[in-house]
């Protein structure tokens, strides 16, 4: 274990923007991040996968990357598992390893972005799924006492790309590791949210498996999501908006093809991708950044780009937004 100085994060980040960390450090094991944690860094600044993150200025802080690893297999039953999984294994492929032992629960998340160990702190999601419906627990080292804490699904308090890691202990823990239970026979598979339907009808399949809805999900990210090692990006930058039943309403009888998904009697879910896309913004440039030509919600660094540029950008959609739809977007990524 060696604290570097002076380190780029250009490697560190998906966004692949350039700026530098006064202090940098890898731990692998439980015992290095205690020992890193007792030199009592003046300020800190948690790294996984660099898949969430927006860096606008250099870092004038101890950056510390999560590398822990291993999967193992805890309890089962006839019909589940339980998969413990540390905090810096990565995220798909940690999903590519539940389909080839036929594990099911993760395969709509197939493709997603980053490590473990920050995946329950956003409350990851796609196509129907969140990470919360297969989430057990979590193991999380305190940073002030050192001392391992076990977090149970209702300590989480999961919500919509939210829990309780962002909201009143952001900043307070480092997760260590995670517990999934998973299907290891009768899976149960969700099919009817976004094109999975479709791309499996166009793939010929009828009766699919865990592994076939894994592929149609990966086809479906590879036609619309940038690779970030190829472009610079973080996936999505903004969360889907949820508004008022007589708010979507007025915006139906302004809007009458604007799409939808019901989330309660009162609440309304708009795909944030059709808002910037009517606003305009989708496949514009900006000389080295923008927005896809194939994801509205996904901002791009084509090369070059500073955060100060994205962040620049993503203001700018959000003021149009409001001023078209009178709807407020927020944010996905953490802005540092």
């Amino acid at each position: 274990m060696i604290i570097k100085n002076n380190i780029t994060l250009k490697p560190f980040n998906t966004f692949g923007i350039d700026v530098n960390a006064s202090e940098f450090v890898s731990v692998d094991s439980i015992q290095d991040l205690k020992d890193v944690l007792n030199t009592n860094p003046s300020d800190l600044l948690i790294l996984g996968g660099g898949s969430n993150m927006l860096l606008t200025k250099d870092v004038n802080a101890l950056v510390l990357q999560i590398n822990l690893k291993g999967i193992s297999v805890i309890s089962s039953t006839e019909n589940s598992v339980q998969v413990k999984v540390s905090a810096g294994e990565n995220w798909h492929e940690l999903v590519c390893w539940c389909l080839k032992e036929n594990f099911g629960g993760l395969e709509n998340l197939s493709l997603i972005p980053g490590n473990v160990g920050t995946a329950p702190i956003q409350n990851i999601g796609a196509y129907g799924v969140e990470l919360k419906d297969s989430f057990i627990s979590c193991e999380a080292l305190d940073i002030q006492t050192k001392e391992l804490r076990v977090f149970t699904k209702e300590d989480c308090k999961f919500g919509y790309r939210n829990s309780i890691f962002k909201q009143e202990l952001k900043g307070q823990y480092i997760i260590t590791s995670v517990v999934f239970e998973l299907s290891s026979h009768q899976h149960v598979l969700k099919t009817n949210y976004g094109a999975i339907e479709a791309e499996l009808e166009n793939i010929g399949i009828e009766t699919p498996t865990i592994q076939d809805i894994s592929k149609a999900v990966i086809s479906i990210r590879n036609s619309k999501l940038p690779d970030p090692k190829l472009i610079g990006n973080s996936g999505s930058f903004f969360k889907n908006p949820v508004i008022s039943s007589s708010k979507f309403k007025i915006l139906k009888s302004q809007f009458p093809l604007i799409p939808h998904y019901t989330v309660s009697e009162d609440s309304i879910k708009i795909p944030a991708a059709w808002l910037i896309d009517t606003a305009g913004f989708k496949g514009k440039t900006f000389g080295n950044y923008g927005v896809h030509a194939k994801q509205a919600l996904v901002l791009v660094n084509y090369g070059g780009a500073s955060g100060k540029d994205i962040l620049k950008l993503s203001i700018q959609i959000q003021k149009a937004v409001k001023f078209i739809f009178d709807i407020d977007l927020e944010t996905e990524v953490n802005i540092l």
